[in-house]
C-alpha cells in the first residue's frame, strides 16, 4: 500500500488518536502529516516526535501555527530530525521559535540528508536565526541544501540580516524558491535582493509581498531583469507601494523569457528526437525526405 497523508486542523488530539498516528508513523504508511494549529499535551507531542524518528515514509512534517510551543518541544523535534532520514519538507511557521530555538534544531537541520524545503515564516526570528538559516544555504557545490525557504513575517530581523541572506542566495546554486512576504524590507534590502537574483542561477520565485518597498526598488528590479539573464520567473510585488506600471513591466519581462526558454527547450528536444537536423545555414529550407523502410530524414537544400 503506497503511504498517504494525515491532515488535521484546528482540532484538540486526544492521547487515543495520537497513539494511532504514531502506529502509522512507525507502519511506514503516512508521506504526509500535518497537525496544523492542534492542541495536545507535552506528552503526546514526545510521541509524535518518537514515531517522526522511526519513520522511513515521511516526506513532509506540518507542525505550522504554534504546534512547537516551547523549549522542551523544541529539543524533541531536533531530536527526531537527527534520527529521521525521509523528511524533504518541514513546516514550522507561526511557532514561537525565536533565535534561540532555531540554534537548537539547527545541528539537525544542517545534517538531514533529504531536507529541501523548510518555513519558518513568523518564528520571531532575528538577525542571529537569519545567520544560522544561511548555514543552510551552502556556498556553490559544496553540499546539497534547502531549494525553498519560506522567511515571512519576521520583523526581528534587521537590513544586516538580509544582507546576510542576500549574499548567501547569491552564492548558493540550489534555492529556487525565496519567500520573504510580510517582512519590513524596504527599498535598501530590495536592492541587496536584486544583485543576489542576478547572481543566483538557480532562482525562479521570489516573493515580496507587502516588504514596504516603493518605485525606486522596482525601478532597480527592472533594470535587473531588463538587463540581465536570471533564472527568475515569478515575482511578487503586491500591496508594495509600486505602480501598476511599473509592476506589468517586470511581469512582461518575465514572461517574455519563460516563452524564449520555452522556445529554446522545445527546438533542443526536436534536435535530440531528430540527430538528422542541421542548422548550419539559417536561409536553408528543411526538405522531409521518406525512405521506402518508413524512416523519415531531413535533407538540406540551398535555396
Amino acid at each position: 500500500m503506497l503511504p498517504g497523508s494525515i491532515q488535521i486542523s484546528g482540532e484538540t488530539l486526544s492521547s487515543a488518536e495520537i497513539r494511532d498516528i504514531c502506529e502509522s508513523l512507525r507502519e511506514n504508511s503516512v508521506r504526509l502529516l500535518s497537525l496544523r494549529g492542534c492542541q495536545l499535551s507535552d506528552r503526546d507531542f514526545g510521541r509524535i516526535c518518537r514515531g517522526v524518528a522511526e519513520s522511513h515514509s515521511l516526506a513532509q512534517l506540518n507542525l505550522n501555527l504554534g504546534i512547537v510551543s516551547n523549549i522542551n518541544r523544541v529539543k524533541q523535534l531536533a531530536e527526531a530530525l537527527k534520527t529521521n532520514r525521509s523528511i524533504q519538507s518541514l513546516f514550522l511557521h507561526g511557532s514561537p521559535l525565536t533565535d534561540a530555538g532555531l540554534a537548537l534544531l539547527n545541528p539537525a537541520l544542517s545534517i538531514h540528508p533529504s531536507l529541501v524545503a523548510l518555513d519558518l515564516g513568523d518564528c520571531m526570528l532575528g538577525d542571529e536565526g537569519i545567520n544560522l538559516v544561511c548555514g543552510l544555504l551552502p556556498p556553490d557545490g559544496a553540499k546539497s541544501g534547502l531549494k525553498e525557504l519560506t522567511l515571512s513575517a519576521n520583523p526581528g530581523v534587521t537590513a544586516k540580516g538580509w544582507g546576510h541572506l542576500a549574499i548567501a542566495v547569491a552564492h548558493s546554486s540550489q534555492v529556487r524558491v525565496l519567500n520573504l512576504d510580510y517582512n519590513p524590507l524596504g527599498d535598501q534590502v530590495a536592492g541587496m535582493l536584486a544583485v543576489a537574483v542576478a547572481s543566483s542561477r538557480t532562482l525562479e520565485v521570489l516573493d515580496l509581498e507587502g516588504t514596504g518597498l516603493t518605485n525606486h526598488s522596482a525601478q532597480t528590479l527592472l533594470d535587473m531583469v531588463e538587463n540581465y539573464p536570471t533564472a527568475l520567473r515569478t515575482l511578487i510585488l503586491a500591496e508594495n507601494n509600486i505602480s501598476p506600471e511599473l509592476q506589468q513591466q517586470i511581469s512582461d519581462l518575465l514572461s517574455e523569457g519563460e516563452e524564449e526558454e520555452e522556445n529554446e527547450a522545445h527546438e533542443v528536444t526536436a534536435r535530440e528526437k531528430n540527430p538528422w537536423i542541421c542548422q548550419s545555414n539559417p536561409s536553408s529550407q528543411m526538405v522531409l525526405v521518406t525512405s521506402g523502410l518508413g524512416e523519415s530524414l531531413l535533407a538540406e537544400t540551398e535555396m
